[in-house]
């Protein structure tokens, strides 16, 4: 499989989480939302590690990758908790446009910090994006 199929399979996943994330924070706390929800991806993760034998660390663990993936689940963390009290407040339609402006600020932070090329198609895709989302959700 491509990389292609899996960021599609993503996408898809991900709209799935907007609809049903909705639906589940209509009568709970957006915070024990969240938390049930990291509880469920947790339990699939050691999962889908204990089914394919992937319990093995790396020989050596150097503490620089180790910091960025602490960093990585913090901020998943803050988006999780920021989504899910977006979805209690406003409709799905349009909390899941303006998450999706992860996608623009992706491209800059990665052109800024990890020096990756900007390019035309990138900067009009990242543009078509931001107007995008400006359109669907602001009146």
């Amino acid at each position: 499989m491509t990389w292609q199929l899996f960021a599609l399979g993503s996408a898809f996943f991900a709209g799935l989480t907007a609809i049903f994330g909705k639906l589940g924070v209509e009568s709970m706390n957006s915070n024990l939302a969240t938390l049930i929800r990291t509880v469920i991806i947790l339990a699939m993760t050691i999962g889908i590690v204990t089914f394919r034998g992937e319990w093995q660390l790396p020989r050596s663990l150097e503490l620089r990758p180790v910091a960025f993936l602490v960093l990585s689940g913090m901020a998943t963390g803050f988006s999780w908790l920021l989504y899910y009290r977006a979805l209690q407040l406003a409709p799905a339609s349009m909390v899941a446009p303006i998450d999706k402006l992860s996608v623009a600020f992706a491209i800059v932070l990665g052109v800024v910090f990890l020096g990756e090329a900007l390019t035309l198609k990138l900067a009009v895709g990242g543009a078509l994006i931001l107007f995008g989302v400006l359109i669907l959700a602001w009146p």
